[in-house]
Formats: structure tokens, sequence, C-alpha cells
């Protein structure tokens, strides 16, 4: 008797047991004929006994050999930020998201409490504090992933490989209509479900029994992996060994959990569980307003709810939702209303405790006449949400084309000349100091910090004693700052992102350039003449090129900690932060050497 017929058999008449042969063939997708000789090879082994003409029932052995393939834990994935269903995930993780009235990962909980899997690990990250309810609500577990924003899930899988074996393993955002899990399972599987149009998820091929032989991203007419896996005993023990091996490796930071099962399929045997329209994923909102009619007029986003109220209009006529790439301070999401393009700007995680949107308001209350930026819309001082029409046809500055650059530090040196005012200062000095009181810890990651700030925070006498103008000064006037627009007219540049805008020296403008640029010395250089260009009778004097070089190390340690915050806000910036702290040391010593000359 092959212990795997006798348990798909065994556990369906756990629940159901005057089921008839035919019944049994259906639900366990055996021939008839197979569980014909599979009951009767049970009974004489002594695993089933007959009761009447058509009642079975487990014996003792039976029941044993059942438990031995008991279902143990389930493990749900819950870290990630759902980039595609923005604006709705901007306010609640993707897992949470309502269909039917009930969030996605509480339906998948009850299914697995309906089978008796009561021990359930979620990793969490994004929001992590979201998913706290469910502790009480349900007895799970969380498990913090710390890598969440910056690894895919085989970090999160990583994060509860403890649990790893006899083990459901799925994602937060599935909606499964029909339960499909199981108090026992025989093999290790992963549910498909068909798609006829070309798609960009994992198809697979397999044999006639249904075991995976190949997995390929992307194809058409396939079965596709989507929805929960089991991964049995022994699967889950070789699966550790690749995952300790795989999460090691540098390099793996963007693989999926699935990435070892496609490459290691050989040693990890997996079969496919079709559920062809009984699992759903979303990717967007558009696909939730196709299965859940209620998001067509109310999505339960404060965020919807602000752009139909500024356009006037339902949430139904708000169409074609795309997130952008996530910005350094906030978020932002293309979208279409009455044939016209949008960007809705969102405040970041821990924005509120940066950006003074008061000031940011009175700031374009001053700009916008001269149409130096993009298109404004609606500006909110309370929220911080900005919407601006979408301009085509734009791109950034290369800030290694040499040729835009020197287009961009002319547009610059325009906006200077005019010699706005504000009502507001920008104290980088103060900022640093700020900056660094928001951090949860009283240390830095570098453990040179104390020494550093001291370095930069002595500059303050040369630079108070400095000869310089005191206007309107962008503050973060950075290469992806300036959009380049073709038009009929020719390229026309417009300067984007007055957050951090104030009174200043229009000269730490170049310094921001050049850091955010993570330029090299001679880039620095060159930048600075190109800059002063037109000046006579030098390109840029010496005391105030010496002066740029403090801006330097002083807007390096600036948004050095400046990053040190948003990382404890689930944001980093890899190489980013570690050049900004270099530029605070390596342009101290600059300083100095050009002061002893």
């Amino acid at each position: 008797m092959k212990a795997e017929n006798f348990l798909l058999i065994a556990r369906y008449l756990l629940e159901k047991p005057d089921a008839t042969q035919r019944e049994l063939a259906g639900i366990t997708a055996l021939s008839l004929g197979l569980v014909n000789s599979t009951i009767k090879e049970a009974i004489a082994s002594g695993h089933l006994d007959q009761r009447g003409s058509r009642e079975l029932v487990l014996t003792e052995k039976g029941q044993n050999k059942l438990d031995e393939y008991k279902v143990k834990n389930a493990i749900i994935l819950a870290a990630g930020f759902g980039s595609r269903c923005v604006p709705l995930t901007y306010e609640t993780p993707k897992g949470l998201l309502e269909v039917f009235g009930q969030p996605m990962i509480e339906r998948q909980i009850e299914q697995l409490n309906e089978k008796g899997i009561t021990e359930i690990i979620i990793v969490v990250g994004y929001k992590k504090e979201s998913f706290d309810y469910l502790i009480d609500k349900y007895g799970v577990k969380l498990v913090y992933n710390p890598e969440y924003a910056t690894k895919n899930n085989l970090s999160s899988l990583y994060c509860a490989r403890k649990w790893l074996g006899s083990s459901y393993v799925l994602m937060s955002d599935f909606w499964i209509e029909k339960n499909i899990f199981n108090t026992y399972e025989p093999r290790s599987w992963y549910s498909a479900t068909y798609s006829e149009e070309k798609t960009s998820e994992w198809c697979i091929t397999t044999s006639p029994s249904d075991k995976i032989e190949k997995i390929e991203v992307g194809g058409q007419d396939s079965w596709i992996l989507i929805g929960p896996a089991y991964f049995s005993g022994s699967f889950g023990e070789t699966y550790k060994e690749y995952l300790m091996d795989y999460y090691n490796t540098p390099g793996t930071e963007d693989y999926y959990w699935e990435h070892i099962l496609k490459e290691k399929l050989s040693s990890l045997p997996m079969y496919s569980n079709r559920q062809a329209g009984n699992v759903h994923e979303f990717e967007n909102l558009e696909e939730l307003r196709q299965f859940d009619p209620s998001y067509i007029q109310a999505s339960n986003s404060s965020i919807m709810q602000e752009i139909a109220k500024i356009l006037n209009c339902s949430e139904s006529e708000i169409q074609s939702i795309k997130p952008l790439k996530v910005g350094m301070t906030n978020h932002s999401f293309t979208f279409t209303h009455d044939g016209t393009k949008y960007i809705m700007r969102v405040p970041g995680e821990g924005t509120d405790m940066m950006i003074n949107r008061d000031q940011e308001y009175a700031i374009y209350q001053i700009i916008m006449p001269l149409g130096v930026s993009d298109d404004i819309v609606h500006i909110d001082p309370k929220t911080g949400y900005k919407i601006t029409k979408l301009i085509e046809n734009v791109r950034v500055c290369d800030p290694l084309n040499q040729s835009e650059v020197a287009m961009c530090m002319q547009k610059l040196k325009e906006f200077h000349a005019l010699k706005l005012k504000c009502d507001h200062v920008f104290d980088i000095f103060e900022r640093i100091e700020y900056y660094e009181s928001l951090w949860h810890t009283p240390k830095s990651y570098f453990k040179d910090h104390q020494q550093t700030t001291a370095n930069v925070m002595s500059l303050k006498p040369f630079v108070d004693k400095a000869p310089k103008e005191w206007i309107l000064t962008h503050i973060d006037a950075v290469p992806d700052n300036f959009l380049f627009e073709e038009t009929r007219d020719g390229t026309k540049i417009r300067l984007i992102d007055w957050e951090y805008a104030g009174m200043q020296d229009p000269h730490l403008d170049i310094a921001m350039f050049i850091v955010y640029a993570m330029y090299d010395r001679e880039q620095a250089e060159n930048l600075i003449d190109t800059y002063f260009k037109t000046e006579e009778p030098s390109p840029c004097p010496h005391e105030i090129r010496k002066k740029i070089y403090a801006y330097i190390a002083m807007c390096g340690l600036l948004w050095s900690n400046w990053c040190e915050y948003k990382s404890h806000m689930g944001v980093e910036f890899g190489e980013y932060s570690l050049r900004q702290y270099r530029f605070a040391k390596d342009y101290y010593k600059i300083f100095r050497e050009e002061e002893r000359k």
C-alpha cells in the first residue's frame, strides 16, 4: 500500500466515513481502481476497519500512520510594502486590505484554524504594528524581518526558518475562496492556477503525476505558481540547508524563496496543486475593483478620498494608478482623471518630523507664479499631500552628462539671481543636531560619529563669518530634482521638490548637488567651476571654494544623520548613507588642508 494514496483517502474518511469509492476518487484525484485497491490493502494491513456495508473507519494503526503526516504550522509572509497596490498600501499593509469585508490575512488564518492549524507564524516588516491585534484575536506569533525594505521575501522565510517543516508557507495577500488547507498532508505541493495570457509569473512544467519538473519565469498558456505551498518535514529540512547558504551568499538580496525551489528542484520534490479559479492575487486597485465591486466607489483610503474631493469626482473616476519609484523623502504615484494624468505625493515614514509643511506651502506660493517648478494642482500644508500634473517626455539630469549638468547650473544661477525672500531659514547646523536627536538610540552606526560631528561643527565660526548673500535657496537642488522637458520651443528645465527650501547661502545648493551625485574630488571641482564660469576675474575665488568645501562636509553629515533616522523608520539607502558620511569626513580634511595654504 502506497502511503501517499492511503493518506489522501484516510484524511477524507475522517470527515465522511460513509464516502463512496467514486466520491473518494473524485476528491483525491486517484483512479477508481486505485482507490479500490488501496482500501483493500488498508483493511488487510489493519489501517482501516469496515463497518457495515459502507462505513470505513480508521483503526488506531491507521490513525498513527496519518499522524506522521500532520501539519505542524503555517508561516505567513507579510513583511512587504505591496507597492503595486498604492495608494491603499500607504495606509494599510496589503495583507490587511479587506475583500468582501474581511482582511485577506484573517481569512487565511480562519481557514487554517478550521483544519486545526493554530500555530501560525507571521513575518512582518512594513507597518508591523498593524498586525499586533492578530495576536489577541487568533493567538498568532509575530516575527519581525529587519531587512524587509532592502531584501525580498527569501529573507522573511529566513527569519522564520526554525519553524520550517511540515509547514504551509504563504503570502498574506492571497484571497482563497474554498479552503485548500488540510490537517494532514502526504507530500509537498504548491498551488497553481492557469493563465492563457502572456504572464511574468512563475510558469511550471509537470509530469503526469503533477510533480513539478521545471520552473520558468514568464510564459503563456501555462500553469503558474500562485498561492500557498506546503513543505513536508523532509522537504523543509533540505530546504533549510539551502536557505542558509543562499541567505549568506551576496547577490541574493532580490531573491524570492521560490528561487531556491527553481534552482534546486531536483532535490526538492514539489507537486502542483491545481486551484483554477480558487486562489486570487490582486496586483493593483483595478483588480480589486473587478473582484470586489465595493472598491469601485469606496476604497476606505483617505488618500483616494482626498483626490476625489480635490478633483470633485467619484473614486471610480480615479484610474490607471501606478506607483513611481519610491523617493528618499516621499512616496508618489500617477493616476488618470478625465483624460489628464497626475502625480500624487504622499509624505514618507517619519516625514512629519522632518518637514515643516506650512513652510513648504509658503514657498510654493512664492515660486508658482514664476513657472520654475512643476504644475501644482493642490498642496495641503496639513497632510503634505501634493497633486501636480504629470509632465510628459521628461527626464532627470544625468550627473555624468556634462552638458546637462551645465544647463542645470545655469538654471540654478538664474533662480538665485531672482534674490527671492521668504520668512524662514534653513539652519544647517541646527538641522544636523535635530536629525540626530530623532534617532531611537543615542549611538550612531558609525563608531567615530562623535568626533566627526565635533569636526564638522567646528566649521561654524568660519561659515558664519564667510561672505554670503542671504536669499531663498532650494537646499535640495540635486540631479533628480532637475527635470528636462522637451517642448516645441526646445528643452525646458524645471526644478522640483521644494520641501527643504528656505533662506540660506545659495552656494549651499552647489554642495548639495555634489553630495547627492556622489561626485569624486575632480567632479566636484568641475561642478564648482561650471557654476562660476561666467564670473570674473576667476571662475571661483579661493575663499568661496573653501566655503563650499565646508558646505560639502556639512551636507554629508546632515544627510548621514537623516539616513540614520530614516533607517529607524524601516527605510534604507545603502551606499548613499555611507558616502554621505565619507563626504563629512573627507571634506572636513580638505577644508583644513586648504585653510593651511
